[in-house]
């Protein structure tokens, strides 16, 4: 069983509220456990600039939570432990690797949190950190100190963080997010005559690179349109993108993806925009590495920096953030490592209005490093660059705009978990449910996940199908369909007084987008 509890005690002897009102560690349960070595086991904390006395406190706390509940579950861990104050969120990162965020219960504000939404989190920025530096647990035995991961750990997850900034408050995904699913990617409907145009394009990318072996990724805009990579390649490449690489990305400054997963309503966006203009607080993020060499000792990258890539001429995209060639002025080519086979790669990527092509090419095949990626990029523009403007305006004559995949009178999620896909309302759509629609929808969510989690562990091995509504205060209907490994949210404001009414609703929908799979026939 996955641990879920409640703790009928207040935590405020333990956890000091930050102005934030989160607290967000990663520490290292094989460290620090003699005497006097208890500053070994953080990895990560923020706020940095609280005292190490607190952040011990804060860690210690999170500790006792796992040994105590291993007892009851030694297979699986405490998920989250509801306090009276706090909600301590739990994720097992990597063995005896643990992140933790701590997040403050406040009804007067908006901090109405999903726990699983916040886990997802958690779970994200750890994918992201592995494709581009590699376990957190390669890094503590490559420096056995803990210096070199520390030194990993506190820019990218600061540059992460910075996504969620508002003037300097973390806005982390709330019951305003009921309708988006982290972990998953957002596809591109597109008609058979273009699929044939993409699948031609896919394999020219593939015969650039000669025998070498090569894997790609296509994205119209912020939606990805065909992947050769592995599922969870795919969502962490898809997910990087589509925070800094996608035309939308380059030309805000701003990840999409950042602005939709949290549901920032339109007042919020000017707001937004401009706390990225000014510098981040580096106060709250500054490690304070106890060894006399501090972290200067290495070199380290910053993938998740925001306006450090652009478009040259030729339409590659460009970056300095893995610094120059050495004895040249030429950017170092970005590397990451694939989870699926582990090998590492060169990152590549070419954007023609609104496609973005991405093509990565294993270390071990290129020769000459620079003057091999050269050549196949060269390669690429001599042989691929009138289909990429083919297949880009192919997709754009039959794009429908932003509210492509609206559905009249429908507010909307659907996932397919089996291959880690969603599709939702427009943000802008999304945007007229009222507070009470949200929080019900939100409530039902946290059932569906309280009830998948129970049934992941009680029927290992079967599938779990499952109906919720909900009536909200405002009279709107909030229903739930799960069936095999598919889930369907839909808020339905204007709807008739009758469950029937909503229900004949719900089966309409299912009929029509998604093959019949939420019928109850």
């Amino acid at each position: 069983m996955n641990w879920r509890g409640e703790m009928g005690l207040s935590t405020a002897a333990s956890v000091n509220t930050t102005p934030e009102g989160v607290q967000f560690c990663i520490f290292d349960l094989r460290r620090g456990q003699q005497e006097g070595q208890e500053l070994d086991k953080i990895l990560f904390f923020y706020p940095a600039d609280l005292p190490f006395s607190t952040q011990l406190s804060v860690i210690g706390l999170s500790e006792g939570l796992i040994t105590f509940t291993r007892i009851f579950s030694p297979e699986a861990a405490c998920e989250v432990i509801e306090a009276e104050r706090h909600s301590h969120v739990f994720f097992e990162a990597e063995p005896d690797i643990w992140m933790v965020m701590v997040v403050e219960k406040n009804k007067e504000s908006e901090a109405i949190w999903r726990i699983d939404a916040l886990r997802k989190v958690l779970m994200e920025v750890h994918s992201l950190f592995v494709m581009f530096h590699g376990s957190i647990r390669a890094l503590l035995e490559k420096e056995p100190g803990g210096g070199l991961a520390r030194s990993h750990l506190y820019p990218f997850i600061k540059d992460y963080l910075s996504d969620f900034l508002v003037g300097k408050k973390l806005l982390l995904p709330s019951f305003r997010d009921s309708l988006k699913e982290r972990g998953t990617v957002q596809m591109l409907t597109v008609s058979r005559e273009a699929a044939i145009e993409v699948q031609s394009l896919v394999k020219v990318i593939e015969s650039c690179t000669g025998n070498a072996p090569c894997y790609s990724l296509i994205l119209f805009q912020d939606l990805l349109v065909s992947t050769t990579l592995s599922p969870e390649d795919t969502i962490n490449l898809f997910t990087y993108a589509v925070l800094r690489l996608t035309p939308h990305a380059l030309s805000s400054g701003v990840s999409s993806w950042s602005y939709l997963a949290k549901g920032t309503s339109p007042h919020m966006a000017t707001a937004f925009m401009m706390a990225h203009s000014g510098p981040f607080p580096e106060q709250f993020y500054t490690p304070r590495d106890t060894s006399p060499a501090g972290d200067n000792r290495f070199r380290v990258t910053h993938p998740l920096r925001h306006d450090k890539w652009s478009k040259g001429k030729d339409g590659f995209l460009v970056t300095d953030i893995w610094g120059m060639e050495a004895g040249t002025s030429v950017p170092a080519t970005p590397t990451v490592l694939l989870h699926q086979t582990e090998e590492r790669m060169y990152l590549c990527a070419h954007q023609h209005k609104n496609l973005t092509v991405i093509f990565l090419l294993p270390l071990s095949s290129i020769l000459n490093r620079e003057q091999g990626i050269s050549a196949v990029k060269q390669q690429l523009l001599e042989n691929a660059a009138l289909k990429i403007s083919k297949v880009e305006e192919k997709l754009s004559k039959g794009w429908g705009g932003e509210n492509a995949y609206h559905v009249g009178g429908y507010r909307y999620l659907l996932v397919d978990g089996d291959r880690n896909v969603s599709r939702t309302s427009p943000p802008g759509k999304v945007a007229t449910l009222t507070k009470e629609s949200l929080l019900a929808l939100n409530k039902l969510r946290e059932e569906v996940d309280l009830d998948k989690s129970r049934a992941q562990w009680d029927n290992a091995g079967h599938e779990k199908e499952l109906e919720v509504s909900i009536r909200a205060k405002n009279n709107a209907w909030v229903i739930a369909r799960v069936t095999r490994g598919k889930e369907l949210y839909i808020v339905l404001e204007k709807a008739n007084e009758t469950l029937l009414y909503a229900s004949d609703a719900v089966e309409k929908f299912s009929n029509r987008y998604c093959n019949g799979a939420f019928s109850l026939d």
